[in-house]
């Protein structure tokens, strides 16, 4: 999902899911009806620098898309920082919008509550069929062995952006391939007065993310293969700590992005007070603050040693935003028709070029407009070295947990207090407890 928000906080509770799953969405055979046919009201996540930015990029497309079938969408562009509450919110009401975007680690969550029309076989066939769309952005559609509960609309995936001159500067002549080479490389920008890393230490949904990458560079997974959380796992505490660590003992993130969470590190790069920075697609963003392409390169995230892969070579989360449709829409049909819109060739071009993201539509991703050198590092990212976050019902509740302890820990690296293995320990294990009861 995108990384611009922070995560929802600690109202996304198991007892709201399991209320969403009594009287959430409609009926469990997939219902909704047609009775209000020429309107739809849409919710956008946040994907541009702003919500005005936003509203500029997709008002033309639904105004196109209102003079091909003569439907109005209304549409509502939802921060980051509300609309898991604001979704899971709706599906206890059963007053949600008729399609609506979600970060991809929410699929199996939201299909959970049984809110969400199930894109069977007869659904996808609406939309030209799944099989247009690649794999890995369908790994991240709902738990295993279930009808998905959304389509792929946007994918993304985790790079290393570096800026040349502070590179050139510090003698550095290529980007770090591991972490060590990272944490070496940050010590000669240091000694010529610049911060190496950009960090969002109090974003939980951020912090997931890189501690995903970290574990599973372990060999490790926060869930069992039954799906119980597993959060005191050795493998997942070094995992913890050796992210932190980069700040409390190599001191490669400053201490100041402790506090941040809303695309603070993104403007200290494009400014060029950092050297690095872990982003998704992160072009659209720096373009907007003022940052030319040629002023930095674009590598695949480090790992440990070797090159980036799967199994234990993985180095990004396997990032996106999905398109779902509450299952009690007043205007199935045209919901159908606007997923088929959003989804097509011309739309996934035109939507996936203004975000500097990948088009998981197999025939979209081939346009020579997503061949550039900065794009072949995202898409291959995406395709070979890319995992899917927890497809479990409590993934929520887990981005919540452990990115919030995880923020926990950055402030007290910030604020010079020891992060040792029994105080990460300890932090997760208190996670765990959060989660709710299998």
């Amino acid at each position: 999902m995108r990384s611009t928000r922070a995560a929802a906080t600690g109202a996304v509770t198991l007892s709201l899911v399991l209320a969403a799953a009594a009287c959430g969405g409609g009926s469990s055979s997939g219902g909704g009806s047609d009775d209000s046919p020429k309107t739809l009201t849409y919710w956008a996540s946040n994907q541009g620098a702003s919500i005005a930015v936003d509203q500029q990029v997709l008002q033309p497309e639904l105004d196109k898309f209102q003079k091909q079938t003569g439907i109005k969408v209304k549409l509502e562009v939802v921060p980051w920082t509300d609309l898991l509450n604001r979704i899971l919110t709706a599906t206890t009401s059963g007053q949600g919008p008729d399609v609506l975007n979600i970060g991809n680690s929410w699929s199996a969550s939201l299909q959970a509550t049984g809110a969400l029309l199930p894109w069977d076989t007869k659904n996808f066939a609406r939309i030209g069929g799944k099989d247009r769309f690649v794999d890995s952005a369908l790994g991240s559609t709902g738990a295993a062995g279930k009808d998905p509960a959304a389509v792929p609309l946007y994918s993304m995936a985790y790079a290393l952006y570096y800026n040349k001159k502070i590179f050139a500067d510090a003698g550095i002549g290529k980007p770090p391939a591991t972490w060590d080479e990272l944490v070496a490389d940050g010590k000669k920008i240091q000694a010529k007065g610049k911060s190496p890393l950009g960090a969002e230490g109090s974003n939980p949904a951020e912090n997931i993310h890189h501690v995903f990458v970290f574990a599973k560079q372990r060999g490790a997974d926060f869930f069992t293969a039954d799906g119980k959380p597993d959060f005191t796992n050795p493998k997942i505490v070094d995992a913890v700590k050796s992210y932190v660590d980069l700040m409390a003992k190599d001191k490669v993130i400053p201490a100041g992005d402790a506090e941040y969470a809303q695309n603070q590190s993104v403007s200290d790069f494009a400014k060029g007070k950092q050297a690095m920075l872990l982003w998704q697609s992160a072009a659209a963003n720096l373009k907007s603050q003022g940052m030319s392409e040629d002023a930095y390169g674009i590598a695949p995230v480090p790992v440990i040693s070797g090159t980036p892969g799967t199994g234990t070579q993985v180095d990004s989360m396997v990032a996106g935003i999905n398109l779902a449709v509450f299952k009690n829409t007043h205007n199935l049909d045209g919901a159908a028709e606007f997923v088929k819109f959003m989804t097509s060739d011309a739309e996934q071009k035109v939507l996936n070029k203004a975000y500097s993201t990948i088009p998981p539509v197999k025939s979209a991703q081939a346009d020579p407009a997503f061949g550039t050198p900065a794009n072949a590092v995202l898409k291959n990212t995406f395709t070979n070295s890319a995992a899917a976050l927890p497809q479990v019902a409590s993934e929520s509740q887990f981005e919540t947990a452990v990115g919030t302890a995880v923020k926990d820990l950055f402030a007290d690296a910030a604020a010079g207090r020891a992060v040792t293995t029994d105080s990460v320990k300890a932090a997760l294990q208190k996670a765990q407890q959060q989660m709710p009861a299998a």
